[in-house]
Parts: structure tokens; sequence; C-alpha cells
């Protein structure tokens, strides 16, 4: 049998690599956003009026004290994959939120007091049919600001996205 050469398993594995690292560059400068694909690099409006930066999302208007002081908890577990108030299914994976009286669809900043982090979620739901609570959060995005893993409520401050 006749040896190969390492230098050419060396070549070999590095243009393996290279077209590995290619594809997932391409794959990740392109976002699917409303059956669209967008290059993140460029500034875009989309229809709900974010403008993508490299992948993030920053919304156009400027956000206004609703409410400092609020009681923040989230969803139970039980109501992933159901409908919300909006029509909606709610997914504990998503940054939603749940009030009792601003618009579906309205862009609230929610952030807590004891430690600084805020979250961004829209509202899809009623809620919380609990005294004393004034938002529910979805999953992700009570776990996005909470200081600790075991906490069950926290206390927010929120702001609404004014256009």
């Amino acid at each position: 049998m006749k040896k190969i050469n390492p230098l050419f398993w060396k070549s070999l594995t590095f243009i393996l690599l290279l077209s590995s690292l290619t594809f997932v560059a391409q794959k990740t400068t392109l976002i699917e956003t409303k059956k669209v694909k967008v290059d993140t690099i460029k500034k875009l409006k989309i229809a709900s009026d974010p403008v993508l930066i490299d992948s993030i999302i920053t919304f156009k208007g400027k956000f206004k004290s609703f409410k400092k002081t609020a009681h923040a908890s989230y969803y139970a577990d039980k109501f992933h994959g159901r409908r919300t108030a909006s029509g909606k299914k709610y997914d504990k994976t998503k940054l939603t939120a749940a009030h009792k009286s601003l618009p579906f669809g309205t862009i609230v900043r929610v952030t807590n007091e004891s430690n600084g982090k805020s979250v961004i979620v829209e509202i899809t739901d009623r809620g919380p049919f609990v005294r004393g609570r004034e938002i529910d959060l979805s999953r992700k995005a009570f776990y996005t600001i909470a200081s600790s893993s075991g906490a069950g409520y926290i206390k927010v401050t929120l702001e609404v996205l004014q256009k």
C-alpha cells in the first residue's frame, strides 16, 4: 500500500475547515425576517420599524417612563404553546409579556431595579391576574434580567416605546 504524504492530509484538513467556516459565515450574516433575507451589516427598515444593525435590533423612538417599582413575575410553563389573548401562541423562549391595560404589540423595556439589567419585550397577552403584580414576562425574558434563578418575582421599572 502506498503511503500518502502528511502534507496532503494537512492541506485537505485546512481546505475542509476553511469551507465549513465559509458556510457558517454565510449562514450567520443572513437573517430571515418576515420572509425576507436581510444582510445584517446594512441598516434596514422592517415593517414594524426596528432597524437591524449587525443582528441587533434597535427601535426608532424613545422609551418613556410608564411605571416605577412594578412587580414582575413570569408565566408558568403550563401555558407554553397555548394561545394568548392577542391570538399568538405563547412561547417561553421568546421575549414577550402580558399586561392588563397596554395594547397588544406595545414594546416595553423592563429593567430590574436591583441589578440594572433590562430586556425589551412585546405585549401579547392580558394579565397577570394576581393582586400586586403589574406584568408577566415570558420565562426567557424573566431570567434574562433576574439576579438569581430562584426568584419568582422581581421589582422592575417599565418604559414604553414612543414612536
